[in-house]
């Protein structure tokens, strides 16, 4: 029997006839399509497919799904096209294939920003079909057991790329036994002797343990019998690749590891696996902490177990799992365990449902997230699922990442939500937005309409979905604000390159057209941004005028207005306008203007020492002044001389404060046996206001001296 005929009499168990011949149809048509190809270990190609489609057969996969498994690779290594391919077998089948192709050309080990990308076109295949990625997996599973072909530089490649991207996806899609067996696998061919000595040491474990978790499944078997409850229970070994990481995690010993075994309880019903859990604990004393209830609060994956870790003979632990049988086929193959249970049509539905959320939030992702290589990071931070449960005021849970904070629950709610937060309340106590959150608690968020993201948020930010869109916010406003900048910037500029024009608007168009097309710019506002921004501002303005002078004869110059020479600040004008620490200018000061690429104008009191120091770092600009209505609260730096008296510094704290001054910062020292010398800055709002603080200053007799820096 050939292995394609042993196969259909495989599917006949849950395939109807009709349905298997379309699946050998399929092979068919890919065998020819293959004919002469061989892999490296010499079997002629078609063997892949077919093992593949064997894989999914395994979980019960519709024949649609089975029929893209056969031809999967058949557009990438052939001349047929997708069309062909919707032609012969319909359209459902040849966009599964499609999608396939498309993730095959995925090469995770090249540089970030292409596996970004890459990662960015499987997250819109799942979310058009998630038999794609079940062909995938499966696809990639035969090659992980096929590995030993390949040299080994590449199996260690192939193995990291395994380990890193397809086993999370594969956990994250509740499919233990896969990710379980990608973890070995790839375990095996990075860390070859690692494996096999940690094999070893299982074994010899597993021989001197074997007695005790057998007197531990008996003293169960026989308390449920006791119960008339009927149960499976099996002793379980941990994975290799979960207690090398564990060890490395934790930094111990194969010795120190004490839970390498556990015993898994499969009962009938939910009502079942909580009396076993009561059993359980009269039997051996539970360990505190270690219960995990995912039969009430299921992990985002579908998972569903009682989890709890019980003191044995000899004080040795021993980790229970306790669930029904159709949580056993939940945690074994994920998403693929609908195919088990339901009709095809349905099965497909419910699987696609239940990874809707995770696909969901790729696809925000990919709204606000224009970096590749971010995007990548922020995927591979959702894909391991260390969580916290917390609950919304309304009672709804919601899973989030291990450290999470208000912030990340803010966002999990609703974007806007999180863009609009200013504070929150954890068990109706009002907390700090940065506050790490525990499993139990009740978040509630407080908004406000003209609140918006703040920089500082990405210090305490988790998830991938409040850091994206806290980023995507800050770049927009940003833009904006280089924008904003750089019209200010040209208008400026504009009098000095031409007489004639007094502002950007007043330019020709066939000018700004030719600048755009020279410089490869779409349009106006990316120009201004470019010039906000700090970008070939020289560049620019020599190319306009250049084509300034080559539209028409430049007028004789008339006097130019100095106040209208002047980029005025107001104060307001965000991150793209920044203020030297180095001498700390205040409204009133004389100061200049330097431009910093791709971090806008710091500006400086003139009579900074840093100016000429840096002139050959900085590009000067026109001179800058302070518009008249300038707002906000600007740093300045005082240094005082203050003789030692326990009481001087609550009266220089009262003193600055009773005249509306801010206190940044406060740093005293030695000077000698009789004095301090202090270092404070303070927030003003222009050099009149500073005045007014330093009189006070100076009419306290412990204060020796007092002056700016």
């Amino acid at each position: 029997m050939s292995d394609i005929d042993r196969l259909a009499e495989e599917l006949t168990t849950y395939l109807t006839k009709e349905q298997i011949d379309h699946v050998c149809r399929a092979y068919y048509y890919a065998e020819q399509a293959h004919e002469g190809q061989k892999r490296r270990s010499g079997e002629y190609y078609i063997t892949h497919p077919l093992a593949v489609a064997g894989i999914l057969s395994k979980m019960h996969m519709d024949y649609q799904g089975l029929m893209a498994a056969m031809l999967h690779d058949v557009i990438e290594d052939s001349e047929i096209k997708k069309d062909a391919i919707a032609k012969q077998f319909g359209n459902t089948v040849a966009d599964i294939v499609d999608g396939v192709s498309k993730l095959t050309n995925i090469r995770f080990e090249n540089r970030a920003a292409a596996q970004g990308e890459n990662f960015q076109k499987m997250s819109l295949a799942l979310a058009k079909d998630i038999r794609v990625i079940l062909v995938k997996l499966a696809d990639r599973m035969h090659n992980m057991r096929t590995l030993s072909a390949m040299p080994p530089y590449k199996r260690r490649a192939k193995a990291k790329e395994t380990l890193e991207i397809y086993s999370p996806i594969a956990h994250r899609l509740g499919m233990h036994d896969m990710c379980v067996e990608f973890e070995e696998l790839g375990f095996a061919a990075i860390y070859p002797m690692r494996a096999k000595l940690l094999s070893q040491a299982v074994s010899k474990a597993r021989g001197e343990r074997k007695k005790f978790v057998s007197d531990v499944i008996e003293n169960i078997q026989d308390a449920l019998k006791q119960y008339n409850i009927s149960a499976k229970i099996t002793g379980r070994e941990k994975h290799l690749y979960s207690i090398y990481q564990k060890m490395k995690l934790k930094k111990k010993s194969f010795s120190e590891i004490m839970d390498v075994f556990g015993v898994r309880i499969v009962t009938q019903s939910i009502d079942e696996c909580y009396r076993v859990l009561g059993l359980v604990h009269n039997l051996h004393k539970p360990i505190p902490g270690r219960f995990k209830d995912y039969i009430a609060i299921p992990k985002a994956n579908g998972y569903q177990s009682l989890h709890t870790t019980l003191f044995g003979a000899h004080a040795i632990p021993v980790e229970i799992q306790i669930r029904t049988n159709e949580m056993d086929d939940m945690a074994n193959n994920g998403i693929a365990a609908h195919w088990l249970y339901k009709e095809q049509e349905v099965a497909l539905a419910e699987s696609q449902d239940h990874s809707k959320i995770w696909i969901q939030n790729l696809l925000e992702l990919q709204k606000t997230t224009t970096d590749p290589a971010e995007f990548i990071e922020n995927v591979k931070t959702d894909l391991f699922p260390n969580a916290v449960y917390v609950f919304t005021p309304k009672g709804d849970i919601l899973e989030l990442p291990t450290g999470a904070t208000a912030i990340d629950f803010a966002y999990a709610v609703h974007t806007q939500i999180g863009n609009t937060c200013v504070a929150c309340r954890i068990n109706k106590r009002l907390s700090s937005l940065s506050e790490p959150l525990e499993s139990g608690q009740t978040i509630e968020i407080i908004t406000a309409s003209n609140a918006h993201p703040r920089s500082v948020w990405l210090n305490f930010a988790i998830s991938s979905k409040a850091r994206s869109n806290i980023k995507h916010f800050l770049k927009q406003q940003n833009r904006q604000e280089s924008i904003n900048l750089g019209k200010r910037l040209l208008n400026t500029m504009l009098p000095h390159i031409s007489p004639l024009y007094e502002d950007l608007e007043a330019l020709p168009k066939e000018v700004i057209s030719a600048l755009l097309k020279k410089l490869d710019i779409t349009n106006k506002n990316d120009l201004l941004e470019e010039i906000g921004s700090g970008k070939r501002l020289n560049y620019i303005t020599g190319y306009l005028t250049k084509l300034l002078s080559q539209h028409q004869e430049l007028a004789a110059k008339p006097s130019v207005n100095t106040d209208e020479q002047l980029l005025l600040i107001t104060g307001q004008e965000g991150s793209v306008i920044s203020f030297a620490q180095c001498c700390h200018p205040i409204p009133g000061d004389a100061i200049s203007g330097y431009l910093q690429i791709g971090k806008g104008i710091t500006i400086h009191r003139q009579k900074c020492s840093e100016l000429s120091l840096n002139k050959s770092r900085h590009e000067l600009l026109a001179d800058v002044g302070w518009d008249d209505h300038t707002k906000g609260v600007f740093e300045v730096n005082l240094s005082l001389q203050i003789l030692k008296n326990k009481t001087v510094f609550s009266t220089i704290v009262f003193s600055i404060t009773a005249a509306d001054g801010e206190i940044i910062q406060f740093l005293i020292e030695d000077s000698d046996l009789h004095t301090y010398k202090a270092s404070v800055i303070i927030g003003v709002k222009d050099r009149i206001h500073l005045a007014k603080i330093i009189r006070k200053l100076r009419h306290i007799p412990d204060i020796l001296s007092v002056h700016r820096k």
